[in-house]
This record gives structure tokens, sequence and C-alpha cells, in this order.
């Protein structure tokens, strides 16, 4: 059977639907591995902080993709503290994921972020995009722009924050250092690049 170019074209694509905190990471891999076939669709980042709000946005996202003609899909998003549902999605749809629990550990490495576990007990983590986006994505949404004295009572329990920087950058190892000192907790760098996003995004 012979289809229009265009949706010729979009049926060859693998439509990533991602977390928009990645974006910037995925389009660097994408470039990278010459991975033209991804065509990109991102969701609100701030779902970070609203994760009941994942799922129902990945379904919309879903009708939308097959109503637009794409028949492979992919979800740049791990569990992301979506208690399965996203897992459960994937089943419903026969649509895969990153693995992992949360972009943390993908970005670290799967493994090496288990392995690490123990000792990461009582970190806070920061990525890339949360370093930039440290006042919107983490002081905003908990209210510690009005009401510090509540830092204690969301960070009381952590003893550092831990940088997973994808991009050696300087000005963003210096907000993170900013972000560690206002929570009031030890700082440390990790290099990671971008772990396993990059397999991840190969094998689609």
């Amino acid at each position: 059977m012979d289809f229009p170019a265009k949706e010729r074209s979009t049926r060859e694509k693998v439509h990533v639907i991602a977390c928009g905190a990645i974006a910037r990471e995925i389009l660097a891999v994408s470039r990278q591995q010459g991975l033209g076939h991804i065509d990109l669709n991102c969701l609100p980042a701030i779902w970070h902080a609203y994760p009941q709000k994942i799922v129902p946005g990945l379904e919309k996202a879903v009708a939308e993709a097959r109503q637009a003609g794409f028949e492979k899909i992919f979800f740049a998003y791990a569990d992301c503290g979506t208690g399965g549902d996203i897992d459960r999605l994937c089943e419903r749809e026969g649509i895969a994921r990153i693995e992992g629990p949360h972009c943390y550990s993908f970005f670290a490495g799967n493994d090496a972020f288990a392995a690490k576990a123990d000792d990461d007990l009582f970190s806070f983590f920061l990525t890339d995009f949360l370093a930039r986006q440290f006042e919107a994505f983490v002081i905003e949404p908990l209210g510690l722009d009005r009401h510090p004295q509540l830092k204690d009572m969301y960070f009381g329990n952590y003893r550092k924050l831990v940088y997973l920087s994808q991009e050696e950058d300087e000005v963003l190892q210096e907000k993170a250092r900013g972000a560690a000192e206002y929570l009031s907790l030890e700082y440390e760098y990790r290099f990671t690049g971008y772990g396993d996003l990059t397999q991840a995004l190969r094998s689609v």
C-alpha cells in the first residue's frame, strides 16, 4: 500500500512523549546520536511536582498521537512518583518507557544509582534542569518563598544535596551550590552525562 508522503513520514517516526524537564537532554542526545526519526512532544515539566497529573496527560497525548497517525510511541518518563500507574498505562497501550524509578536514577545510570542507594539515603537530588529552575520547581511549589520556616519540615532529614550534572557548566554548578546553601545541606557534585537516557533513545 502506498501512503501519502506526510503520512508515510509520520508512520516511520517514533513519537516520544516526554517530561519537559528532560527536553533539552533528549534533543542533545538526538543530535549526538543522529536520531532524526524521533518526533518529540513534551508535557509540562511542572508535573514533576504533581505526579497525579502525569498519567492523564500521557493518555491524552497518546490519543492525539495516534489520531495524527503515529504508530510508534515511546514514553520518556521513568515511574516519576506515579506508583506504577505509568507501567499500567504502558501495558494497556503497548508502549515502552525509560527504565528506572525517576530521572535521577536513569541519568546516573540505574545500576550505579541503585548501588549508591544506602549512601544516598538522606540526599536531595538536582539535575541540570532543577539547578536551572530551582526557584520555580522547588522553592515556589513548596511555598518556601512565602513560609521559609517550612524548610526544616521538608528538608530537615536530608544531609546533602547531590547535583547530578548532565553537562559540565560552571554557572549551573554555582546555582546548585547556592541551592545547597539555601537548604543548609552539604554539597556534592557528580557528573553523569546523559546516563541510560542515551541507550533508551537509541533503542526506539
